[in-house]
């Protein structure tokens, strides 16, 4: 990645591990925790610049050093990361990465993942993983890759036809009927497009 957004929001899923990752952590100017995820940045050695969410998972000490600076929302039809997306763009941060998402839970990840594409509405976001980066596609676009780079792309509408151009398997005016089925492709060379209408998309491109 080429720059690193300035906020970063970190759920609480798996602490990171990968050094992109950590390193967007680290050069991140404000970092909101969703709930828990804030004890895991304090360990690490950083500071919440806020914390949402229910903040039933706080410990007291956390919750009595940190009282300036969360922000309780009890409202149960969202997750805490969706409170934390929203929490962001009232206050003006809509250029976004998202860590610490995916791991622990494969229903939590899978949810997760999926949101990017209605958070696609209100900010500019990716989903930074220990593997690679994951963001939501709402128009036809071209992106930059290296040559044999993992790509894989998800269709939230199956009736979505999508065609593309530099990848090594192509689609063709395909409509994705489940997930898995444009997966794992590779990109063969330093960009590759996609051209579709209707969407959302989301892409996966692995470090």
């Amino acid at each position: 990645m080429d720059k690193f957004s300035e906020t970063v929001i970190l759920a609480n899923g798996s602490f990171p591990q990968h050094e992109i990752p950590l390193d967007c952590l680290r050069s991140a100017k404000r970092i909101i925790c969703c709930d828990g995820a804030a004890q895991s940045l304090i360990r690490y050695g950083l500071e919440p610049f806020a914390i949402v969410g229910d903040c039933d998972s706080l410990t007291p000490e956390i919750s009595e050093k940190y009282s300036d600076r969360i922000f309780r929302s009890s409202e149960q039809d969202t997750n805490d990361l969706t409170k934390s997306v929203k929490w962001c763009s009232e206050n003006g941060f809509n250029d976004l990465e998202i860590l610490g998402a995916t791991g622990k839970r494969e229903d939590h990840t899978i949810g997760n993942i999926s949101l990017l594409a209605d958070y696609a509405a209100s900010a500019d976001v990716k989903m930074l993983t220990d593997t690679g980066i994951l963001f939501p596609v709402t128009e036809s676009s071209k992106f930059g890759c290296f040559k044999g780079q993992q790509v894989s792309i998800f269709s939230i509408n199956n009736e979505t036809e999508i065609t593309s151009v530099g990848l090594k398997y192509p689609l063709i005016n395909r409509k994705l009927k489940n997930w898995w089925e444009a997966t794992l492709n590779e990109a063969t060379g330093s960009s590759f497009e996609l051209d579709f209408r209707g969407g959302p998309l989301i892409v996966f491109q692995k470090y």
